[in-house]
């Protein structure tokens, strides 16, 4: 038995400097690019935002007008040249600009959102305030027929906002005050909330025409994003980000260990409050694209995949974000490619990275064991 101890010894003692160069030499080489990536993505989004606020300041008179004017119609020269270079007719249409804009940034604050659901195993809570936001949409549908109001697209997302954020902080205080296991209320809300959607619509359709398609909304189409909506998600973009960024340490205490977060003192429902309702503003916003049946899935799957590679929750946010990013401009490109719906084209580019996470991760468990 010492022999055969000392033989191994003898095999494993080369190898063990020449592993640990390697396992110092990869992990600040991984950290370098992921950083590199985190600022690409940071500046895509910030390139993103102000495109939305240059587009949306065109109106405005006066100097700002003009300014905003001329630097929309530098975007849209940058457009041409990518599409002169690319071979395509895609960039060089606001429209489009707009589509995309508002993908890259749902892009960003989806998994940003969904990596405390995914540890808070709230996974589920990002499906329910999609249909009670298509709820919203039905409602909305209902009040521009009793009342005679435009009806456009953007106002019926505004309505969707307004009702997916009360749906939230309703399920909140309904998870807080029954006796019911924890997703008891959020599988009744998603029921619900669908339904009574699904009743509105059905019943709004005999007396006002619905400004968009039942199929876009549940499925998702990039046609559905307006300028309004454009600038909704851009807003709401730079608040859940601020809000993320100020209440970092606080939402990961209570992420974590939400009993000693109260023994600490902190006021865990307004936290927990705080978390469902940006997730009811990320989902209304992720919808346009995603649609209704698919939108939770830009919240989990992208955070699934970090979790299999990452070292921490530190690292596990930051690649959820690179994860989502890269689904949403995959998807993107495969739904203009293929002219495909575009919820379906960024959650099956999503289980892919996610597969291909699992398949890495599971040949680095085999490198270690060895």
């Amino acid at each position: 038995m010492s022999t055969d101890t000392a033989d191994e010894r003898t095999e494993d003692t080369p190898n063990e400097p020449i592993e640990q160069s390697l396992r110092a030499g990869s992990v600040p080489t991984r950290q370098r690019i992921e950083e590199v990536l985190l600022v690409l993505t940071a500046l895509l989004g910030t390139g993103m935002v102000l495109f939305i606020t240059v587009d949306w300041l065109r109106a405005a008179p006066g100097a700002v007008g003009t300014f905003a004017g001329t630097a929309f119609d530098q975007f849209l020269i940058l457009g041409e040249w990518l599409d002169y270079y690319l071979g395509t007719n895609v960039f060089q249409h606001p429209f489009m600009w707009r589509q995309i804009a508002t993908g890259i940034l749902v892009g960003i604050v989806g998994p940003l959102v969904g990596t405390y659901l995914v540890h808070r195993q709230m996974a589920l809570i990002g499906e329910t305030l999609a249909h009670t936001a298509f709820a919203g949409v039905a409602i909305g549908v209902v009040v521009v027929g009793l009342f005679g109001l435009g009806g456009s697209r953007g106002q019926l997302l505004v309505v969707a906002l307004i009702v997916s954020v009360v749906a939230a902080l309703g399920l909140q205080w309904l998870t807080q005050h029954t006796d019911s296991y924890g997703d008891v209320p959020i599988a009744i809300v998603l029921s619900g909330s669908f339904a009574v959607g699904t009743l509105l619509i059905s019943w709004g359709r005999e007396f006002v025409s619905v400004p968009i398609e039942i199929e876009d909304l549940l499925f998702g189409n990039m046609s559905v994003v307006t300028a309004q909506g454009s600038q909704i998600v851009a807003s709401l973009t730079v608040v859940v980000t601020a809000l993320v960024a100020i209440n970092y340490k606080q939402f990961l205490f209570i992420t974590f260990d939400e009993k000693a977060a109260r023994v600490a003192r902190f006021n865990v429902a307004w936290y927990n409050a705080l978390l469902v309702t940006m997730t009811a503003v990320v989902v209304v916003g992720a919808m346009q694209i995603l649609g209704v049946i698919l939108v939770a899935g830009l919240l989990v799957i992208p955070v699934a995949a970090a979790s299999q590679i990452a070292g921490g929750f530190r690292e596990t946010l930051y690649l959820s974000v690179l994860f989502g990013q890269a689904s949403i401009l995959g998807g993107i490109g495969v739904a203009i490619w293929q002219s495909l719906p575009s919820g379906g084209s960024v959650i099956v580019v999503a289980i892919a990275i996610y597969l291909g996470a699992v398949a890495l991760s599971d040949r680095s468990a085999a490198l270690t064991m060895r």
